[in-house]
């Protein structure tokens, strides 16, 4: 737990909370890691959710499977972000997705009771800890609020630009990385691949884009 304690200073859960508390609190908040491989499963879809995960290193996707077999791809979850906490803190605790490593990830388990009941030593840190999740979760609504703007869009043109746009607005800059492949871009768009990599060609022939594999400038 020691080797990563300076990575997890820095991440926004534990946001005003001292370096020399932490370990202390992840020895309170009962925390483990677990270590897996890429196409390894987190969490099934209707399997329970009790802690929430923070992504040590790695990438970790998460799906929905329909019954026809279609699957849909709703976010990346990146190194530093959460993951399983709405499902954790909800009133049905099932998860309704599907949490899979992209590549090789580890990542930190927190059970979600302790993190939001104080102990009897009543911890200082508690009360920071609660305020910095409830502010985590709300940002990742607003991250699934986005793919619902994009995914909204009736042409497949304007889905692109969309999600383009907000990348763009994220990163401050015309020019960036996108952290999907085609196909989990396409997954994410509820479009299908071949028609995506056509209309990418066509946006970039109308001078709207330019792209080398997974950098895009948007033109203006």
């Amino acid at each position: 737990m020691r080797s990563c304690l300076k990575q997890l200073q820095s991440h926004p859960l534990f946001e005003g909370i001292q370096e020399e508390r932490l370990s202390a609190m992840l020895a309170c908040l009962g925390g483990y890691r677990k270590t897996y491989q890429k196409g390894e499963i987190i969490f099934l879809s209707e399997e329970p959710v009790k802690s929430v995960g923070i992504v040590i290193h790695g990438r970790i996707r998460m799906t929905k499977e329909y019954d026809n077999g279609d699957v849909s791809m709703l976010m990346n979850i990146e190194q530093g972000e959460l993951l399983g906490e709405t499902f954790a803190c909800g009133s049905f605790l099932n998860s309704k997705v599907v949490f899979q490593a992209a590549v090789s990830s580890e990542v930190l388990f927190l059970p979600f009771y302790k993190v939001i009941h104080t102990c009897n030593m009543t911890c200082g840190f508690h009360h920071r800890l609660i305020e910095n999740m409830v502010r985590l979760i709300s940002d990742k609504n607003v991250q699934l609020i986005e793919k619902m703007e994009a995914t909204s869009r009736k042409s497949l043109r304007d889905k692109i630009l969309t999600y383009l746009f907000n990348q763009a607005e994220k990163r401050n800059s015309w020019e960036f990385e996108i952290p999907l492949s085609r196909g989990e871009l396409a997954e994410y768009l509820c479009a299908d691949r071949s028609a995506l990599t056509r209309e990418l060609s066509h946006m970039r022939e109308d001078g709207l884009i330019v792209f080398q594999k997974n950098r895009f400038r948007i033109v203006k």
